[in-house]
C-alpha cells in the first residue's frame, strides 16, 4: 500500500506505539499503513458515512488485520469514550469542520496524548483553537502534492498556555520542520504573488470597496513579509 505524500507526512507526526483513532478515515488506508509499519499497535477507523466505512472494512480484512483495526459508524468523536486513543489523527478536512469535531466531546479529545491534524482550510482558526484550548504546537509540516500546499500539524496538552508574539505564526505557523523551508518559501512566494496581482486589478478602479479591499491586501502582504523575516527566508 502506498500513501500519498501528504498522508505519509501526518502518520510520520503519529507517536510509535500509541493507539490512533483515525477521524473520517475513509477507505482506512491510513489506519491500515499505521499498524501495518508497526506504528500503533491498535487503531480505531471512524466514518460518518456507511459506504466509506464498508470500504474501509473490506481493505481491512484484505491486509489481516481485523485484530488491531476497529471499524466503527460515528459522527466525529460522538461513539467515542475517554481514553479509547491516544492519537487523534484528522485529515482532508476543512478546518471549521475540525475544531467542530474536537470541541464537541471536549473530555474525549483532551484525553488522547496528542493530536495529528491536517486542515484543508482555515488553518489560522486551527492554531489560535490549539493555544486557547490549552495545547502546544510541537511541529508542523508543509507538503506540496500536484500543485496543493497542505498544512500538518502536531500538537499535545500542556499546562502552560501558549501564545505566539506575532501573528504571523497564527496564520503561516512557526513551529515549521527543517525540510520543509524550501516548500514554506514557495508556498510564501506564491501568496505574495497571489496577492500583488490583485492589487494590480485595482489600481485601476476608485471605489471605496476596492480601496478597503485594498488596505486588507496591503495588511496580508506585511503578514508574508513578517512570515518570511520570521523563518530567514
Amino acid at each position: 500500500m502506498q500513501l500519498s505524500e501528504r498522508l505519509l507526512a501526518a502518520v510520520g507526526l503519529v507517536t510509535r506505539g500509541n493507539r490512533v483513532a483515525d477521524i473520517g478515515c475513509d477507505h482506512a488506508y491510513t489506519s491500515i499503513y499505521l499498524c501495518r509499519q508497526g506504528i500503533a499497535p491498535s487503531a480505531i477507523a471512524a466514518d460518518v458515512h456507511p459506504g466509506p466505512l464498508l470500504r474501509a472494512k473490506q481493505n481491512v480484512e484484505l491486509y489481516g488485520l481485523t485484530e488491531q483495526i476497529s471499524l466503527r459508524l460515528s459522527d466525529g468523536l460522538a461513539s467515542f469514550s475517554e481514553g479509547e486513543a491516544d492519537t487523534l489523527l484528522l485529515t482532508g478536512m476543512g478546518g471549521l469542520l475540525m475544531l467542530n469535531i474536537l470541541s464537541e466531546f471536549p473530555d474525549v479529545t483532551a484525553s488522547a496524548k496528542e493530536l495529528v491534524l491536517q486542515p484543508q482550510s482555515e488553518v489560522v482558526l486551527v492554531r489560535h483553537w490549539l493555544h486557547n484550548s490549552g495545547y502546544k504546537i510541537t511541529m508542523e509540516r508543509m507538503i506540496k502534492e500536484e500543485e496543493k500546499f497542505y498544512v500538518l500539524i502536531h500538537a499535545v496538552k500542556t499546562d502552560v498556555l501558549q501564545h505566539y508574539e506575532q501573528e504571523c505564526y497564527y496564520v503561516y505557523g512557526k513551529e515549521l520542520a527543517i525540510e520543509d523551508r524550501k516548500v514554506f518559501g514557495e508556498f510564501l512566494a506564491r501568496e505574495k504573488k497571489l496577492r500583488e496581482e490583485v492589487l494590480l486589478k485595482l489600481s485601476v478602479q476608485e471605489t471605496k470597496k476596492t480601496k478597503e479591499r485594498e488596505q486588507e491586501l496591503q495588511q496580508e502582504l506585511l503578514l508574508i513579509k513578517a512570515a518570511a523575516l520570521a523563518h530567514k527566508l
